[in-house]
């Protein structure tokens, strides 16, 4: 994808220690956050163990054998001082999630808690085009916004379910998400995706962080006829 590139003067990110572990990182934009995570990741660094990007805000951990704390935190502010950031120039591919709302939980409860009729909820989720801001709570779980504003705002639920079933589409607050394997969960539930998600013998994750997703409506009929399969 071609992209133009413009040297960042203002405004500064505010760097933060994470007790003796790394340093984090806060940004004023999610795209500014996932520039410079990809930069440090791919930079490959030996004093780097882990990058944590989420949403407006990275954790960069480190390997003290390497370097100090107070050393890393001087080399990220160096870092940031000549970072570029990345206009795209061409519209990113966007992954379609195929989606079948039938099997949501909790569709209709988001409905009557939003004053909209299932249909309209569908359509509202479906229609959105969401960002991968995020993955974690479980290996692959992606946490995607922004929710449109008419579906924003619904909270967790009040008891966890112990079981919600891998696939499952759920929602709170301004963010959507798909639990990639069966796992206790608070989201409410409004849909179910066939594919697999997430192989850990085979490291096949569906996501990375910046990833565009769209979620396609399909027939409990395609559901059956989909499942299992990866979903790219």
């Amino acid at each position: 994808m071609a992209s133009t590139k413009n040297k960042l003067t203002t405004p500064k990110p505010i760097i933060q220690p994470i007790a003796d572990m790394g340093i984090l990182i806060r940004f004023e934009s999610e795209s500014e956050c996932q520039d410079f995570s990809n930069t440090i990741k791919k930079a490959g660094y030996t004093w780097v163990l882990d990058v944590v990007p989420a949403y407006k805000a990275v954790a960069i951990y480190h390997n003290p054998a390497f370097i100090s704390l107070q050393s890393l935190a001087n080399e990220i502010a160096s870092l940031l001082k000549t970072r570029e950031i990345t206009t795209p120039t061409q519209q990113s591919i966007v992954v379609e999630v195929p989606c079948c709302y039938e099997l949501g939980a909790d569709l209709d409860i988001v409905a009557k808690l939003k004053g909209l009729t299932t249909k309209e909820v569908i359509r509202l989720h479906s229609e959105t085009e969401y960002c991968v801001y995020a993955i974690g709570f479980s290996p692959g779980f992606p946490y995607m916004g922004y929710l449109p504003k008419e579906l924003e705002g619904i909270p967790r639920l009040a008891t966890p379910r112990l079981k919600v079933p891998a696939g499952s589409v759920g929602l709170t607050g301004v963010q959507t998400g798909i639990y990639p394997e069966q796992k206790p969960g608070g989201w409410h539930l409004i849909g179910q995706t066939p594919n697999l998600l997430v192989d850990i013998l085979t490291q096949y994750f569906a996501f990375n962080i910046g990833d565009k997703v769209r979620f396609s409506p399909i027939s409990n009929s395609t559901f059956k006829t989909l499942l299992g399969a990866k979903l790219k």
